[in-house]
Parts: structure tokens; sequence; C-alpha cells
């Protein structure tokens, strides 16, 4: 007997399996009592295969370009990125089953096998069991065949019936559905926002399935939280609480649903729990509270907004435009704030053009810099890492080296420096950095390897000799760490020293004991970093001396400076951004 595979099937019918007869309610429900064998609709309400949205993405985020994709232009890359975060471990074939019948080994066997395939597009239209048994037996891997044919159908965000149509095909030839295949329907469903069918996905999979693995979970509260069922997604958050530490996924779109239903102290409660958990909001979530907290009048809510403000600033968080204008309409909309937002680039003496307020001074005071000197000296170079990648004696034979020839005016870690330019020899991106550096008779510090000494292509030995009367030079072994040598030189030097390297440090920063000490080293690392970029036709290098200012959110009570930058930046930079917004109250002081 026939299921439900084409749209156009109508009517109600009994249906025997197993010795058992089921009365669908629908068409669709059909192929989930198959399946569930679930005895009667007031136990669980049957599947009725619909979807929706357009906010789920491929299920194989390292696999995307397997399949061709009909509607890529629509998938937005910060979806994208939310995709790979949700189903990473569905892709990886990461997934824990309580099920007898787990299929993880197989999972992850598809997983390298799909690799294979370039070509396998989904129907445009459901098909009979018998068109899909004829496409399975012509694919050349048909163990794997339906695994397939879901991501190219999440990919291509095919219409819901065709999957219908597989999972009917699946059911029937099998009397049951992998766990895999029904999380890839799920996704498909969350993308294409089908309320109902997503909350039937979940009692099916409850039922079937005693714990339920994190990607599941991540795209049930994902699709409920952008309904008008979005509460339900509150419950199922609670869930998790029981059996793990919830995702940061599930957390933000919950915040988000919160946000959206202008429950602003729900949304404030998550964003807490998630900050004590240790998990990092995302500037996307961050924007939502701007977002959805325009025109509210609330002295607590103003008090909340501004503990974003300061969460930016203690973690040296730079937003970008979007969310910058974000922060820029919140203030302008508050009831009687009378704020006034205007774009600006500060002057090199610190001094901001709108308000002519003076910028905080990125110099440390003298007891600040000698305070993060001796702990650096102690948790970092003398810490428990320090001589992972370096032997005690040599970083000995370093430090007497930097005292008999203190201080430097600028430290460089040529390594790092000398892959500046890829099409460039190294030597010569060096040398040219060096030349510039030079200017003014700065003493510089370039910190080598012993590699660098052996002719070749790369280290031409004339152009070293040349480098070496410019600057001082220290080689250590091939296998050691330049940042702890960087930051010896640089600090052991005095306040005024500079260095330069492309690296964030940020490992380093982790390894002072208190965020005290952790903010002193950033502000230590703002004013003293020389960051340094190719020019627009790549022929030279552009060296940006380090700010005398402090680029980070700053505020006096009635003006507030944000630093952002044009574009979104997923990972962390040494650069600081040249772009401000200045946010000034009328009738308060200037």
């Amino acid at each position: 007997m026939a299921l439900f595979s084409q749209t156009s099937q109508q009517g109600f019918q009994a249906l025997l399996w197993k010795g058992r007869v089921f009365w669908p309610i629908s068409r669709c429900q059909q192929l989930f009592a198959v399946c569930f064998s679930i005895p009667n609709r007031e136990k669980v309400r049957y599947f009725s295969f619909m979807t929706s949205s357009s906010t789920a993405l491929p299920v194989d985020p390292k696999g995307t370009n397997d399949f061709p994709t009909k509607k890529k232009s629509e998938i937005d890359s910060e979806l994208k990125k939310r995709w790979n975060e949700d189903t990473k471990e569905i892709s990886e074939g990461k997934i824990h089953f309580s099920s007898d019948t787990s299929p993880k080994k197989q999972l992850a066997s598809h997983v390298l096998k799909r690799r294979k395939f370039t070509k396998l597009l989904p129907p445009e239209k459901p098909l009979q069991s018998e068109e899909w048994n004829r496409l399975r037996e012509s694919f050349s891997s048909p163990e794997i065949f339906e695994d397939v044919m879901l991501n190219s159908m999440v990919s291509c965000n095919s219409p819901i019936d065709v999957a219908k149509s597989l999972l009917t095909y699946v059911a029937k030839s099998r009397g049951d559905i992998a766990y895999s295949l029904l999380v890839k329907y799920l996704a498909l469903c969350v993308r294409q926002g089908k309320t109902s069918e997503i909350l039937d996905m979940y009692d099916i999979m409850k039922i079937r399935f005693k714990i339920l693995e994190s990607g599941a979970y991540n795209l049930l509260i994902r699709g409920l939280s952008n309904s008008d069922q979005w509460r339900m997604a509150l419950t199922l958050l609670e869930e998790i609480k029981k059996i793990m530490t919830p995702s940061r996924t599930s957390y933000e779109s919950c915040i988000e649903a919160a946000s959206r239903h202008q429950d602003m102290n729900l949304a404030f409660e998550l964003y807490h729990e998630m900050l004590d958990k240790d998990l990092t909001p995302t500037l996307d979530v961050l924007q939502a509270f701007f977002d959805f907290s325009r025109g509210i009048k609330s002295e607590e809510l103003q008090k909340k907004m501004f503990d974003i403000l300061f969460y930016l600033r203690d973690n040296q968080i730079y937003p970008h435009k979007t969310f910058m204008q974000s922060i820029k309409q919140w203030f302008e909309s508050i009831p009687g704030g009378n704020w006034r937002g205007h774009l600006t680039n500060i002057k090199d003496s610190g001094q901001c053009p709108v308000c002519n307020h003076q910028l905080e001074d990125s110099e440390l005071t003298e007891e600040e810099y000698n305070s993060l000197r001796e702990r650096i000296i102690k948790d970092v170079i003398h810490g428990t890492d320090t001589f992972r990648k370096t032997s005690p004696q040599e970083f000995e034979a370093f430090q007497t080296f930097v005292e008999n020839r203190l201080p430097f005016d600028i430290v460089i870690d040529g390594l790092n420096v000398s892959h500046m330019k890829p099409r460039q020899k190294q030597c010569e991106n060096l040398f040219n950095a060096i030349n510039c550096l030079a200017k003014g008779n700065a003493r510089l510090l370039v910190l080598g390897r012993k590699h660098m000494l052996v002719n070749s292509s790369n280290w031409r030995k004339e152009l070293m000799k040349e480098m070496q009367d410019k600057a001082e030079f220290f080689f250590a072994e091939n296998i050691s760490e330049d940042d702890t040598f960087l930051l010896y030189a640089t600090l052991r030097s005095g306040k005024h020293c500079m260095f330069v390297t492309r690296d964030f440090l940020r490992d380093h920063k982790a390894c002072l004991s208190d965020s005290a000490t952790r903010h002193l080293f950033r502000k230590w690392q703002r004013g003293h970093q020389i960051a340094f970029s190719s020019s627009v036709e790549g022929k030279h290098i552009n060296f940006l001396p380090a700010l005398r200012y402090d680029c980070v959110v700053q505020t006096t009570g009635d003006t507030w400076h944000i630093p952002y930058k044009n574009i979104f930046e997923e990972k962390y930079s040494y650069q600081v951004p040249r772009k401000w917004l200045c946010i000034q109250q009328k009738g308060g002081r200037m």
C-alpha cells in the first residue's frame, strides 16, 4: 500500500503495519505512525511533514561544496556561521544516542564517503517509492544514499514534500528512520519555519530516544524561538540544563526571542546566566538587546544596557558598523534622554572633534607599569609554560643579551614580520620593515631564528648582514617561542618601548592570574603594539604608530565614545579601529 508521497494524494485510510491498525488524521501523519508504531493521537501528535523559514543551512559545514546549491545567494553568512556551530557534532558523526540501534559508526563513515560525490541534486517534486528505489540503486554507494540526498535537500532548501517522499520511502523499505535522517529533516523544518512540525518532531524524537544530543536541541530551540511558540524553547532550555550545559546558540536563540517579545528582564536573566557559564556572547545577541530596547523608558533597563557597553570595554570588543548603528539608535530613542550620536575620527592628540572631550590616555602610570611588568615576569615569563618551547639556558642567555644592550625603542618579531607579504622573499619583507622603523635613529631589536643565518633564497646572506648593521639581532633556536622574548625585551626597555608583531598575544594574557592585571596588559598592548599592513597596491608596508589615546569604549557620564569597525570580524585582531561613535547628552557638561 502506497504511503503519501505525492502532494496531490488526499483522503484518509486505515494503515496496517505489523499487525496494528492506525487511523491517520492526514496524509503526512501516516509516515510517523508507521515509523514509530504510535498507537493513538493523544499520546503524540503525528508528524505532518511540512517546514519553513530560511534560517537553516547545510548539515555538513565541512562539505558545503559537495553539492550544487540552488539558492546559495539566499544563505546569509551569519546564518551559515550559526549553522556550522549548531550542527558540527552531527556533521562529524559525534552524535550520542540512547537507542539500542545507534547509527553513530555508520554516520561517521558516511561523512568520509560523502566527499567523493560531487553531483547529487534532489528531484524537484516528490517521487514514488519505486522511483526512489531506482535512484538509490543507480547511486555508487547505495548504503549512504539517503544521507547524501537529505544533505543535498537541506543545502538546496528543497520543497518539504520532496523530503517527505524520501522518508516515506525509507519507512516503507526499512520500517524505521535513522536518527541522522530525522535530524536532517528537522533542519529543513527549521529552515522553512513550520512550527507545528517542529513540535511534532520533538514529540516523536523524545518517544524514540531517551536523550537527544546538543545538535538536535539547538535546532529545536532555534525553530521554536522564531515562532509564536517561543516559550516552548525556554522549556527545552530548562530540559537541556538537567543533562548538559546548554550551548551558546541555544541561549542566544532564547535571548533573542525574549527580546523580540519585549521580555527584557528574561533576556537579561538568560544573558547573565550565559556569562556565569563562561559562554561568550556573539555580537549579534548583544546587538539584539539594543535593537529591541529602543524607546523603552526605564532607568533599570538603561543601567543594564550600559553594563553591556562596559562588557565591550572590559573585553576589548569593537562593534561592527551595523551594531554601532543599533547603539546609536538606542541612545537617541531613550524618552527624554536627549542623546545625539555622531560618527567621527579622533585627532592624533586624542581629542574628539565633535564634543572636544579628551579621550583616556593609553599610557600606564608608573605604578601600573611596574605592577604589570612584575606580574608578566612572574606569571608569563617564569610561569608554568615558559620553557615549553625554549630551554632555561637559552632564555638566560637572552636575558643577558638584553641587559647588556638596554634600552631599545622598538622590538620586532622578525619571523612574524617576514611573512607580512607572502609573495615577497622573507628577508626582503624584514629588510623593508627595518628600513622603515629605523628612521629617526630608533634602536631596534629583532628577534630572529637560527635558520635565518643559513644562506638560502628566502634568507640571503648579504641582506642579512646589511640588516644586522642597522639593528641588534638575537637568533633563537628554531623551535623557540618568540612571544616570551618579545615581552621581556619590551618591558625591560621601559614605558617608551614599542613592539611589532601581528600576534594578538591572547595566550599570554590568559596566563595572568587576575582580571585587573589582564586589563592592564591589554591597555599596555593597545598603546605599544605597532600595527602594519600592505598598501592597497601591495607594493609597500604601512606602519601605524600606537595611539596616544586608549581605544576602548569609554564614558564621562554625559558622553560615550565607542570605537567601531566597518565590517564584522569574528576573530580578535591586534589592529584597533580608527573610527568612533561620539554620543553626547544635550544639556550635559562639555
